[in-house]
């Protein structure tokens, strides 16, 4: 596709405005297709975290914790929920890393399930999550089951059923395969655990903030994800972590500290649990870092995720367009589904000269990401990517890889 196309689409995106909010995005000499590792910072950032240290913190000091910010991982969960999970009040918090919540939710789920020991993961799911049921099932005295799916699609409905057994006690898998971007059939592959008597803990890393999803409609138990990505946290952001109403109360988490104790201030000998979902906080919230995730929560609510949804659908099928008029010719392969619906926000491209080329297109200002042994892949945060960008990208790309290969680039 020419570049006058891309520029079309630009004109015609009815999200186009949205980039300009975002720090970098006017620079010609950088294109980021890497917003599904690390989003872009926000514009207003600077200010806004500025008055929160002049104000919230500087004048406020402790008395913030009585007005806002001790129940932040909560309003803050709530919030995320109806934007962008599509879960009802009081079953999200924000708080931890990812990998801490992937522990607490593996741990609760595994003991509500006390009479069996298998928990089912796949060996293309992401090492933290592969690393921490590794630590459990040694922990806990746990079997590990182990699905090996087509690498370039996912997990399928016929994967985990036919895994399932009467020990599962828990299936752990991502709604977007962290390599692929294929999308799983979460309500779908949930119902099949629930009947064999499972449960399962889905990580929404590479989804939330990108795909639309109805947690509480899909029956979901438990899930975590990241917000450093599609939400635009930054750098190391808090997790989410979210608990289906009917288990907050009965899956017990195992970390257990004063913030989600029933009365902290207390500070009793003996721990017991808060109602509701602030059980599942530790230890205390991160509020500095909770606050550029909460402004990119403004730009989501004032997008639509629907919207947000449309545009990373067009900007992913002008990328699969783009590789198969220039990639595809010098030998690469597309590593991720052709359907739309069963792509997340990024694709990946094989090739052998990739490991290679990867270091030589950063330092020139094109930043995709790698992802062994040899794909690239490209990224595109729906509100600040255009279209002009991919096309450069992918088209510088293409030139490094003829130079690499010995064939004149298209």
């Amino acid at each position: 596709m020419s570049a006058p196309a891309a520029a079309e689409l630009d004109a015609a995106d009815p999200l186009a405005a949205f980039r300009d909010r975002f720090v970098g995005s006017d620079d010609p000499d950088l294109l980021y297709l890497d917003g599904n590792s690390l989003g872009r910072p926000l514009r207003e950032l600077p200010a806004r975290m500025a008055d929160f240290v002049e104000h919230a913190w500087g004048e406020r000091l402790i008395r913030s914790w009585d007005e806002g910010w001790f129940d932040l991982p909560l309003t803050l969960g709530d919030r995320l929920a109806r934007l962008a999970l599509g879960a009802a009040p009081g079953q999200t918090i924000v708080g931890d890393s990812t990998t801490v919540s992937l522990y607490k939710l593996i741990r609760a789920a595994l003991t509500a399930r006390p009479d069996r020991r298998t928990i089912l993961v796949d060996r293309g799911n992401f090492p933290t999550d592969r690393y921490v049921v590794q630590g459990i099932a040694a922990e806990r005295g746990a079997t590990i089951g182990w699905l090996d799916p087509d690498p370039s699609a996912g997990v399928t409905v016929d994967d985990v059923r036919d895994a399932l057994s009467d020990d599962t006690a828990v299936v752990v898998l991502s709604h977007v395969a962290y390599r692929s971007g294929h999308i799983a059939d979460v309500p779908g592959i949930t119902a099949a655990a629930h009947e064999a008597g499972a449960l399962v803990v889905w990580d929404l890393s590479h989804s939330v903030g990108s795909v639309p999803m109805e947690l509480d409609a899909w029956g979901v138990d438990f899930a975590t994800g990241c917000t450093y990505k599609y939400l635009n946290g930054g750098p190391g952001s808090p997790a989410f972590l979210y608990v289906r109403a009917g288990l907050v109360e009965h899956a017990a988490q195992p970390i257990q500290g004063w913030m989600g104790a029933r009365d902290p201030f207390v500070m009793g000998p003996e721990y017991a649990p808060a109602d509701g979902i602030r059980r599942y906080v530790s230890g205390t919230p991160p509020v500095f870092a909770m606050q550029p995730m909460a402004a990119m929560l403004d730009l989501i609510e004032e997008a639509g995720i629907d919207r947000i949804r449309a545009k990373s659908v067009a900007l992913t099928e002008h990328a699969v367009r783009l590789h198969d008029e220039l990639l595809a010719p010098l030998g690469a392969r597309l590593a991720t589904p052709r359907d739309p619906a069963l792509r997340g926000g990024h694709i990946t491209v094989d090739h052998p000269a990739f490991p290679e080329l990867i270091g030589a297109l950063w330092r020139s200002g094109i930043v995709p990401d790698f992802r062994r042994p040899d794909g690239i892949r490209l990224g595109m945060s729906p509100l600040s990517t255009s279209f002009s960008e991919v096309d450069g990208a992918v088209r510088r790309i293409a030139t490094e890889l003829a130079r690499a290969v010995g064939s004149p680039a298209r």
